[in-house]
């Protein structure tokens, strides 16, 4: 039986606000949907707010060993990570909330006052279109920058390199051992076992080489998206920034924005590469809630249901291609 997690209190998080802010801490709200780390808003003594970004084993809810920064797809979370994605947002000039404090493990940023994007598009989807407009013209600053291999940034800006040859020999390899992990949980993964692995192998196999490796955010939806009070977003949930190939980038976006993404689309993009990564992605979003819900994570349905919806649109997919 999993212990009791252990959540910060005022008492805990008076010293941070004070070293962060130089303000006394009136009171504490932890942030729902986090999975990797704690979000707290903190309520200053002046009647301002900030958000601690806090990173424990209390914090964090997969069950995983500590982030391979020559994997770029290992569990993207840590104070390490955070710092060099901010970092690295900043010098492109790509907005995040105003870092305010680092040490120890733990950050304060900015409270952003705008709300999310996702609340703004599900509020009045015409007035957000201003902040969808600016949100796209930031991404194509993202994407802009380039690096010399793929990977996360931590690694990369260090001059690590990864330990996969390709973006797609990654994707790929992490596809077949995700069908694997699927197969056994659900039986109708276990059907369609071969034909999810020969699609994979088949999709893999037209994609041609190339190298080159765009900044990209790795799992941006609206809900990763704040606004400030005029409604300029700013990019959250950083730590897994990287670089790598685009069309992974816009696989995600097309997903998490569905009727929205168009205002976000690009031109050129690689339609080979986008189909293999649309079934690893659909693949990777069962994969992983699944094994999240091995655990003690309190969102459960919401994750159940973005497994089952996944594995539907992945069967769907072989359907569409016989």
């Amino acid at each position: 039986m999993t212990a009791a997690r252990k959540h910060l209190t005022r008492d805990d998080l008076a010293p941070l606000a004070r070293a962060a802010t130089g303000r006394g801490l009136s009171a504490v709200d932890r942030l729902r949907g986090g999975s990797k780390k704690g979000a707290y808003r903190l309520a200053l003594d002046d009647d301002t707010t900030a958000v601690a970004y806090v990173w424990s084993p209390d914090e964090d809810y997969w069950d995983t060993d500590p982030p391979d920064l020559r994997d770029p797809f290992s569990h993207g979370t840590g104070f390490d990570l955070f710092t060099a994605a901010y970092d690295r947002l900043t010098a492109a000039g790509v907005r995040t909330p105003r870092l305010l404090y680092a040490g120890d493990g733990q950050v304060v940023v900015e409270d952003m006052a705008g709300g999310s994007l996702e609340e703004a598009l599900r509020r009045d989807p015409a007035a957000a279109r201003a902040s969808l407009d600016l949100l796209a013209a930031q991404l194509g600053q993202l994407h802009a920058h380039e690096g010399p291999t793929f990977g996360k940034v931590a690694l990369v800006d260090n001059g690590g390199t990864p330990s996969a040859r390709s973006c797609e020999q990654r994707v790929t390899e992490g596809a077949l051992r995700d069908i694997e992990e699927i197969a056994v949980r659900d039986p109708r993964a276990a059907a369609a076992r071969e034909q999810l692995t020969d699609a994979v192998r088949a999709l893999a196999a037209a994609v041609r080489p190339r190298a080159r490796y765009s900044l990209i955010h790795g799992e941006l939806g609206p809900d990763h998206v704040l606004l400030t009070p005029d409604g300029r977003p700013a990019l959250i949930d950083i730590e897994g920034l990287l670089y790598f190939d685009v069309e992974w980038e816009h696989v995600f976006l097309r997903l998490r924005f569905q009727r929205h993404y168009e205002a976000l689309h690009v031109p050129d993009l690689d339609e080979d590469r986008l189909r293999l990564y649309r079934l690893a992605m659909h693949l990777s979003l069962v994969a992983g809630p699944l094994r999240l819900l091995d655990g003690d994570f309190p969102d459960r349905v919401r994750f159940r249901d973005i497994a089952e919806h996944n594995l539907r649109q992945a069967l769907s997919l072989l359907t569409a291609s016989s």
